[in-house]
């Protein structure tokens, strides 16, 4: 089976303040999955922090990543089959779950929520991590 590469990209670029060298991509399509790198605050177009500061803000950059990556890849919202979540700090955990919410509705999806110390930017506050299906058709 061929693994299909969406947007891949070097760490070095991504992270120039840092010394890294991977090879990655915003999601990997192996069957009829979808894996997407964990989302951020960050437009994907010009690699540009958004919202530094607002965790509302970073969440709704992240929904709008996942939204656009899962239709570049062929699924879309409603395939989602699982999300983690990763916060700076546990009062961030109403608004992010009130932006997934209305992104969300009606998805019935498992989730993880994780309270970490940091993420890779200083700057960034929350981390969306989701696993989709592409369905064979829609009815």
């Amino acid at each position: 089976m061929t693994h299909t590469r969406i947007r891949p990209f070097n760490t070095k670029v991504t992270y120039p303040e840092q010394n890294l060298d991977n090879d990655l991509a915003q999601a990997v399509v192996a069957g009829n999955t979808v894996y997407l790198r964990g989302q951020i605050g960050q437009d994907l177009e010009t690699r540009e922090s958004v919202g530094i500061g607002d965790v509302t803000a970073q969440a709704e950059q992240a929904m709008a990543n996942i939204d656009m990556l899962l239709r570049e890849s062929g699924s879309e919202l409603a395939d989602i089959v699982k999300i983690t979540i990763y916060l700076t700090d546990i009062r961030f955990r109403e608004p992010v779950y009130l932006v997934m919410g209305r992104w969300l509705k009606g998805v019935h999806y498992v989730s993880t929520g994780l309270v970490v110390s940091a993420l890779a930017r200083p700057e960034w506050l929350v981390e969306i991590d989701a696993t989709a299906v592409i369905p064979e058709s829609r009815d």
